[in-house]
């Protein structure tokens, strides 16, 4: 049985296997973990149908669009690049929501072929650098969105907007860890100077701008 806490190394890890179906166990299992924590683990209400469907709209599509920027910049590259979920984290971030913490590592882009030290640091920016643009883009949306628009189950719209860019600036930053598998690690080993305006961006995003006044109702 494969570990876990590793990506699969070898084909047979892979035979079978696709990507959509990979990409959507992570969306529906972190979107579900996500709505676990936000609801306080009342899943059994009636209000939960609303929490799991703002889950979806910004932290399952923030990680499955970090993802995503992964495969398509090391495709780009000429390697050959795949996403696989990691079921045993999906389930484990599932169980821990309902104790309130959050922690969601629904697989990750497995990808081989030569690449230089700077495709490889491209490749490893391009996650928290989408979540850091759709963060701006919800902002701004944010702004521009009248209060009234409101989604099924009487979810106004500029609510998502406020969690999307919560939940993208945070994935950002945090996936700039430069230690272990993070993002940032590879980032780093890249260009130092890179690695220090994408963290300096993802702090400002995450703490400094939500603090300012700038941003009301977030």
């Amino acid at each position: 049985m494969r570990d876990i806490f590793s990506m699969p190394s070898d084909d047979v890890s892979l035979r079978g296997r696709n990507d959509n179906v990979e990409l959507t166990k992570a969306w529906v299992g972190t979107s579900l973990a996500y709505a676990v924590a936000m609801s306080g683990g009342a899943v059994l209400t009636a209000f939960f149908p609303s929490f799991l469907f703002v889950a979806a709209l910004t932290c399952g599509i923030a990680f499955v669009a970090h993802e995503l920027a992964h495969r398509v910049v090391a495709r780009n590259y000429g390697a050959e690049a795949h996403f696989i979920a990691n079921n045993g984290w999906l389930l484990i971030s599932i169980v821990l929501a309902f104790t309130g913490w959050f922690i969601a590592a629904p697989g990750a882009v497995w990808h081989r072929g030569y690449l230089t030290p700077r495709q490889s640091g491209l490749i490893a920016l391009a996650g928290p650098a989408i979540n850091m643009v759709i963060a701006v883009l919800c902002l701004g949306l944010f702004y521009v969105t009248p209060n009234d628009i409101l989604l099924p189950l009487n979810i106004p719209l500029s609510f998502v907007f406020t969690q999307a860019y919560t939940i993208n600036a945070w994935i950002g930053l945090f996936n700039m860890i430069p230690a272990g598998p993070f993002d940032g690690a590879k980032v780093l080993n890249w260009d130092w100077r890179v690695f220090a305006v994408t963290v300096a961006i993802g702090i400002f995003l995450t703490f400094v701008l939500p603090r300012s006044g700038f941003m009301p109702g977030f």
